[in-house]
């Protein structure tokens, strides 16, 4: 366990060095979530019924630009061979790098969603269901988006292929995180699309690590 906190605290004190690429995630988020009530205009019914959608495809996207430098550099200079050779399990290593990532991308996104989502006219009660539902989503994306960096780890083009990857395995979320403020919205209940992405979320956490560390030793053979 000190190994994969020290991975992270890495990983986290490498970021701040690279600010920008923080921040690029964050201001994609918001500009896209914002372009959508400039261009639909102020019809309070439509913009609360396109919001939760909006929201997480903007967090979705979001999430996906971190998630190729995620092993990059650490194969570039060397680092990733090391952890490979180390005694530490390698799952624990990619848990450290997962739980950076999620800080970095995905933890932010949460803490804007509320102030976005007063632009399509959510009350209180539906903000809530929706940062709980990224709070249990965005792990998924980042735990799931793992599997795909490692796989296209060195392959040129590798962005592309990544979305290829990986948008199918984030469909899931997308529905259920999106599909409980809508229900909630509708008067349905919010209950049963958080139980199933914390059932997502609890799979991820268990086969995501397992899976990105076969992917890793493929790609550094």
């Amino acid at each position: 366990m000190k190994a994969m906190l020290a991975v992270m605290r890495r990983d986290l004190l490498l970021a701040m060095r690279r600010k920008t690429e923080v921040l690029t995630a964050l201001f994609f988020f918001v500009i896209v979530t914002s372009l959508f009530p400039l261009g639909i205009g102020p019809e309070p019914a439509l913009l609360r019924k396109i919001a939760p959608g909006v929201l997480w495809v903007g967090a979705l996207l979001a999430t996906m630009l971190g998630l190729q430098r995620m092993f990059a550099a650490d194969h570039a200079d060397g680092t990733l061979e090391q952890m490979v050779l180390s005694p530490t399990p390698l799952g624990l290593l990619v848990a450290g790098k997962n739980a950076a990532h999620w800080l970095l991308s995905g933890l932010p996104l949460v803490v804007l969603a509320p102030l976005l989502g007063l632009q399509f006219d959510l009350d209180a009660e539906a903000l809530g269901v929706l940062i709980l539902g990224l709070l249990l989503g965005t792990p998924v994306l980042s735990l799931v988006g793992s599997i795909g960096a490692a796989l296209t780890l060195g392959v040129r083009g590798g962005g592309v292929l990544l979305s290829l990857l990986v948008l199918p395995l984030y469909i899931p979320t997308l529905i259920f995180g999106a599909g409980a403020v809508q229900a909630h919205i509708s008067g349905q209940g919010a209950g049963g699309h958080l139980s199933l992405l914390a059932a997502l979320l609890a799979l991820a956490v268990f086969f995501a690590p397992w899976a990105t560390t076969a992917a890793l030793r493929i790609a550094l053979e």
